[in-house]
Formats: structure tokens, C-alpha cells, sequence
């Protein structure tokens, strides 16, 4: 029941960053310091990924590569900046749910072991509640036979006297 309700709340949230991540994105150009500090990570992100593609594509790199205006400057980092908020609140709902995963599964794991415990002391009352009869049934043949009642009491016993394992009619 519960996991259905977490699920949903885990696509609720993931829809309401959307809105969060682009008034963020509206916010950070109009900040001047925060203003100069995407832009200088937009930069260096052009000039990155310009090596990177000169790179794969075998061109040379070491050519001067033309700034960004300032403009798209902010704008590519506002957008990396929505992106990651986004990507961060997805990565945190995603850990989690496999903390809650863990967790559920921890709890069940823990379940087993008790009940299998309890399986295991049961079998052992058993085993000593057998072996208290025995002892009792074999008192009470011995009475039995020291008063010389056998021929009034027919017991069967369970294994015969040639030891074959079928009980002998009496």
C-alpha cells in the first residue's frame, strides 16, 4: 500500500522541480555576482567542450576558441544549472528509495531469522517433550512388569523384539 503513495509523491516532486529549476534559471541572470560566476562556469564549459569535440573529431586544439557573449553565456549555465537541480533531486529521490528498499528488505531478512529461530525451538521443545514420554512410557513398563501386570495391559511396542521395525500384535 505504502509503496504506491511513495512512488507517486517521488513523480509529484519530480514534476514540481521543473517550475523550481526554471525560476532559477530566470533568477541567476539578474544577480551581478552570481551573475559573473555562471557566466565564468559557462566559459569554461564552452571551452571544454570545444576541446573535447576539436578532440574526437581530430581537429587541433590549439587554437584560440572564441569566448561566449554574455548572453548565451547565461543562459547555457542557467540551463545547467536547471538541469542539475533537476538531476540532483532525481538523484536524491532515487537514493532514496533504495535506502527504503534496503531497509524493507533488512526488516523481512530480520523476520525470517526470528521465525526460523522459533522453528528451531519448537523442534527442540519437541525433541525434549519426545524424549521426557519415552522415558515415562519406559517407567511405566518397567512398574508394570515388576508387578506382574504385563498379561493385563497388552502394549504394542513399536519395534519388535527381532528388531525389524514392525510392531508385533499382542
Amino acid at each position: 500500500m505504502i509503496l504506491p503513495v511513495v512512488k507517486l509523491g517521488t513523480l509529484a516532486l519530480r514534476t514540481a522541480c521543473k517550475p523550481i529549476a526554471n525560476r532559477l534559471k530566470k533568477e541567476a541572470g539578474l544577480h551581478p555576482k552570481f551573475r559573473q560566476f555562471i557566466i565564468n562556469i559557462a566559459q569554461a564549459n564552452h571551452r571544454f567542450t570545444t576541446n573535447m569535440q576539436r578532440r574526437i573529431y581530430g581537429h587541433a586544439t590549439d587554437v584560440a576558441i572564441r569566448p561566449l557573449n554574455e548572453e548565451k553565456a547565461v543562459q547555457a549555465a542557467a540551463d545547467l544549472l536547471g538541469e542539475l537541480f533537476v538531476f540532483t533531486v532525481a538523484g536524491a529521490a532515487v537514493v532514496f528509495e533504495v535506502q527504503r528498499s534496503s531497509r524493507s528488505e533488512a526488516r523481512k531478512e530480520e523476520m525470517r531469522k526470528q521465525e526460523m529461530q522459533a522453528l528451531k525451538q519448537r523442534d527442540e521443545d519437541l525433541a525434549r517433550e519426545v524424549e521426557l514420554l519415552k522415558h515415562k512410557i519406559a517407567e511405566l513398563e518397567q512398574l508394570v512388569r515388576g508387578r506382574g501386570l504385563g498379561g493385563m495391559f497388552k502394549f504394542r511396542h513399536g519395534q519388535s523384539p527381532t528388531g525389524d521395525g514392525q510392531a508385533t500384535p499382542t
